[in-house]
């Protein structure tokens, strides 16, 4: 393991300890971490081609005229990149619904930059995360039916349960 020294102001260092202990963190370090792994991944997403899995969530105002046949015709056009949607009524007008995706990370940008444009769309997110499709291990006697495995491409930080 690396140690990396940094400096930072005093009222921002403790914004970032309120932050910290705010969400759960043992030590600044863990924190740290995360963040980032949080920016290496991102502009690794932002700056190859491969394959992510991703969640898109977004609120929309189901009385918008047509506004759920549309985005119900986006998503079947889309098939093959979802994986399940959750829909929630937030209130008399409000949906929440937040889409899980994998696939190549160009087509599910573009996915969901279609989606998030339709009028009526509002609060749309996308959380990406780069995969390699295929992880390579060799386990005897084990066998995927044809099928590979996601894993991510940062390998996760083994000090942390």
């Amino acid at each position: 393991m690396q140690r990396v020294t940094i400096s930072i102001d005093e009222s921002l260092g403790q914004a970032f300890d309120d932050l910290i202990v705010g969400q759960g963190y043992e030590s600044r370090s863990e924190a740290v971490r995360d963040l980032v792994r949080k920016a290496v991944d991102a502009r690794r997403v932002e700056h190859t081609g491969g394959h992510c899995v991703a969640n898109l969530s977004y609120v929309y105002d189901h009385h918008t005229r047509v506004l759920a046949q549309r985005l119900v015709g986006i998503a079947h056009t889309h098939h093959d990149l979802i994986v399940s949607t959750m829909h929630v009524h937030l209130d008399h007008a409000h949906c929440l619904e937040t889409t899980i995706l994998k696939g190549e990370t160009a087509r599910v940008r573009a996915f969901a930059d279609n989606l998030r444009a339709e009028r009526g769309v509002a609060f749309g997110e996308l959380n990406l995360i780069s995969i390699d499709p295929a992880d390579g291990h060799e386990v005897p006697a084990h066998s995927h039916a044809g099928h590979a495995h996601l894993t991510p491409v940062y390998v996760a930080d083994r000090s942390r349960p």
